[in-house]
């Protein structure tokens, strides 16, 4: 660790620039400005996720919660002690103004791109070779959840490009006022949208920082500076600033919201536990296979135990150690140490908690750590490319190797394609649901209890999910009818050619305006 925040100045090369041999190959300027390449890169991630997720998809559960912050999107959802106002931020130009789902999620897909942009952007400097920081846009462009969540009003798509971003500067040369405000924007950014992801990358950094100064001390105990640029001093302390400073800046509107509507800090945090089930620590097999489980969905893996893991797309996530491993050498190779162990430890600080904390799983959770080990991985595929040149069999590894990628490609743009299509049927149900409420006589304003996705449910039907008082309705699947209705007399009316199945509806008598359809057992 002693060489990791010594090198991040030091190391720092300036990004490749159009320069005379343009002229002389007969390429334009912009050919060698590795800038459009990325931005290439970030424009084809929105292109192909626009194809692949159409935009009128409709909001699911967490993006309603977000969205109907905003009159257009109402009525207003329950928002729970773990949600930040980071997503309803980013949305607000758009949910403030217009109901149009189509609208929002081509702004949040242009939104995703330009994120992908600037976070990948400080990298340029920060590696100094050709075609890297490109490749790894690529790599985490090129995963279905990035892909997926690109046009979603979700945080985290930008905690994960922020977190790159922030890395970035870190290593990049920390010294110059802008670098340093990048760096902190960047940690405020991600607080603001998930403060959790962003304290324990925040620690790696700081930690390293802290470290290189001992070192420094030990090494000049008189006080003189060493000679050549370090990231000590001035420079040590303005990224240490920048990044205390950003965490505060992104924590502010969570803590003043801890106070005003759950009464203290600590208070949020019980009910946030509370809500997400606790965190302790899990060291078991199963968290890992939960988590390889819903790399091919459900969404949300909660809980796991009959979801079965699909080796074919889990293969992409058995090839991250080795590259990362590669990288790391490669990086140290160059007396880099810094470019591979930084965004590594970061990675894993951001991922433990999700992995050995939490009793569930989502394949979002760990996009972090993939943003961040993407640049690593970068390096390691650039070593590996150069090691195949130099054998006797180049051509047929390097064959094998675009092979390898372009069966990822298929993997994972088979996975969006399967996404898309279980989301849209899922949330069409929600549209049958309010239909079949509203035949029976359950109009706003109402009130909705029953089934875990009583939430959305009423939200589409015009409703809200309030069970602290009696419901207006029901809506309940594979449960039969709760001993106080059946008391009452309520009736239950099926919802029919839904893609869940089981669903059905609870009314009391003098709500039943429609004629009674068949009831349910």
């Amino acid at each position: 660790m002693s060489s990791v925040v010594r090198n991040a100045a030091s190391e720092s090369v300036p990004a490749p620039r159009p320069d005379r041999s343009s002229r002389r190959t007969g390429r334009p300027a912009w050919w060698r400005d590795e800038r459009w390449w990325l931005a290439g890169v970030c424009a084809l991630f929105a292109t192909v996720s626009l194809v692949l997720v159409h935009p009128t998809l409709a909001l699911g559960w967490d993006e309603l919660v977000y969205a109907s912050r905003f009159g257009p999107h109402g009525p207003d959802t329950p928002f729970s002690a773990p949600r930040t106002r980071g997503v309803p931020a980013l949305i607000a130009p758009v949910a403030a103004l217009t109901d149009s789902v189509v609208l929002l999620r081509c702004y949040l897909t242009v939104a995703a791109a330009l994120a992908l942009y600037l976070g990948y952007l400080p990298w340029l400097e920060a590696v100094g070779r050709r075609g890297v920081v490109t490749l790894a846009a690529g790599l985490y462009g090129s995963l279905w959840i990035g892909l997926f969540y690109a046009g979603a009003a979700m945080p985290n798509h930008y905690v994960a490009t922020g977190l790159a971003g922030a890395v970035g500067c870190f290593l990049a040369r920390p010294a110059r006022r802008g670098t340093l405000v990048a760096l902190g924007a960047s940690f405020a950014l991600v607080t603001l949208m998930r403060p959790n992801d962003a304290v324990w990358p925040g620690l790696v950094l700081l930690l390293a920082a802290a470290w290189d100064g001992r070192r420094r001390r030990d090494r000049h105990p008189d006080g003189e500076a060493p000679a050549g640029p370090t990231p000590t001093g001035e420079a040590a302390t303005g990224r240490v600033l920048a990044v205390v400073g950003g965490v505060a800046a992104g924590l502010l509107p969570w803590v003043a919201e801890a106070v005003i509507r759950f009464g203290g800090v600590l208070e949020r945090l019980h009910a946030a536990s509370e809500i997400q089930g606790g965190m302790s620590l899990r060291l078991s097999f199963d968290t890992l296979r939960a988590h390889a489980a819903a790399l091919d969905g459900p969404l949300l893996c909660r809980p796991c135990d009959g979801a079965s893991v699909e080796w074919i797309n889990v293969g992409w996530w058995l090839l991250v150690p080795p590259l990362v491993g590669l990288g790391l050498y490669a990086a140290r190779r160059r007396g880099r140490t810094a470019l591979g162990l930084l965004p590594t430890a970061a990675a894993l600080a951001v991922a433990v908690p999700y992995l050995f904390l939490m009793g569930y799983a989502a394949p979002r959770f760990l996009l972090p750590a993939y943003a961040l080990l993407a640049p690593v991985a970068a390096l390691g595929i650039r070593q590996a490319a150069q090691w195949a040149r130099r054998t006797r069999c180049a051509a047929a590894l390097l064959c094998a190797g675009a092979a390898l990628a372009l069966l990822h490609l298929g993997v994972q743009i088979q996975q969006v394609d399967v996404q898309y299509g279980i989301q849209k049927a899922a949330r069409q149900d929600w549209q049958r649901i309010a239909r079949v409420l509203h035949a029976h006589g359950v109009r706003p304003p109402c009130a909705l209890d029953g089934n875990k996705a009583a939430i959305p449910i009423a939200h589409t039907a015009g409703c809200r999910a309030e069970p602290a008082r009696t419901p207006d309705a029901l809506v309940l699947r594979r449960v039969p009818l709760p001993g106080w209705a059946a008391q009452a007399g309520w009736r239950t009316y099926p919802v029919r050619h839904t893609y869940s199945g089981h669903w059905y509806v609870a009314v009391p008598v003098r709500a039943a305006l429609a004629a009674p359809g068949q009831a349910v057992p």
